[in-house]
């Protein structure tokens, strides 16, 4: 019996020590090969799967190791599927425990009032850790994949900053503005003014687009759009020349003449009525609130000044004069 009793007692002691010298394990920094290691998890990996992701991602531990404490920690059902960067210092109850709250490694990118369309592709190919999965696409199939197919993507993206899982799709930062832009333009289009020339939605985001490259300083942001919403009421031509640029693609070397005026294209405003078929560019809340929201104003003419600010005119007399001091520096 004493025998028995002796034995039961050093198991007892050996459990115990090996309940120790674990819970000191788990608090202990693992060894990574490189740092920070990175670490994927797919959807639907068991608790063994992602400790042999955790040894393949740079990780000098035994993934049985981890895989016992994975299981004997009770949360090995909470691990969640995601991009994730193991730094040093890390130990096993911090990395599960990161794994548990899906707290993912991140990057973000900003997308700029004003860009068009081809300048939000050049950021997110430029955009750190971000998958372009949107290579040698046309700019249809970008559209069709994000689940809008014949709509054009010229204006349809929020500019905003974006955070993505590290690794991520494209696609995904894409959708994201694409969704957050669908949401402004509702909220805006609510508060438009019953006596408004504009009829759709799609036409407040074609002259927010306008008055965004149209805007030097921002206090004058209602005044401009003051002066197109006057000139679409009385059905004036917008006579606006970002959206010459806009129509002459890459034909523009960056001097706007006289004959580009007078060239013909579906976005030229001097030469075809009304708003052009397509926002020109990206515009911001700001641009898109002054639609609804213009200057009490009955302007039809503004020129630059010249240091950012505008110079708006009643008549085409003043405009003129404007022209004159301002544009070709005549007293």
């Amino acid at each position: 019996m004493r025998k028995l009793t002796l034995a039961v007692l050093t198991l007892v002691g050996l459990a115990g020590l090996l309940a120790a010298l674990a819970w000191v394990w788990v608090d202990r920094p693992l060894a990574l090969t490189r740092t920070p290691a990175d670490l994927v998890i797919e959807p639907g990996a068991g608790a063994a799967q992602v400790a042999d992701r955790v040894v393949a991602a740079g990780v000098d531990v035994s993934g049985t190791l981890l895989h016992l404490w994975f299981r004997a920690s009770g949360e090995s059902r909470g691990i969640k599927a995601g991009s994730y960067e193991i730094e040093a210092g890390a130990t096993p109850r911090s990395l599960l425990r990161k794994l548990v709250r899906g707290e993912q490694a991140t990057r973000s990118v900003t997308l700029v009032e004003g860009w068009s369309f081809r300048q939000v592709r050049q950021a997110l190919a430029k955009a750190p850790h971000l998958v372009d999965q949107t290579a040698g696409l046309s700019e249809a199939q970008i559209m069709e994949r994000l689940g809008r197919p014949g709509q054009h993507p010229e204006g349809r993206f929020f500019p905003d900053t974006y955070v993505y899982p590290k690794n991520g799709p494209d696609l995904t930062v894409l959708g994201q503005a694409l969704r957050a832009m669908d949401r402004e333009l509702a909220a805006v289009w609510a508060r438009r003014p019953p006596d408004s020339p504009l009829k759709t939605p799609e036409q407040l985001l074609i002259l927010g687009s306008i008055i965004e490259k149209e805007t030097g300083l921002a206090s004058d942001r209602p005044e401009i759009a003051a002066v197109f919403i006057n000139r679409l009421r009385l059905g004036m031509r917008l006579q606006t020349d970002p959206t010459v640029i806009y129509g002459l693609g890459a034909q523009f070397d960056g001097n706007l003449r006289k004959r580009d005026l007078q060239a013909d294209t579906p976005w030229n405003t001097y030469t075809r009525a009304g708003l052009p078929p397509t926002p020109i560019a990206m515009p911001g809340r700001a641009a898109l609130l002054s639609v609804v929201s213009p200057a009490a104003s009955d302007a039809l003419y503004f020129v630059a000044r010249g240091d950012g600010s505008s110079q708006f005119s009643r008549n085409l007399a003043d405009h003129n004069r404007a022209v004159q001091r301002f544009q070709l520096k005549s007293p």
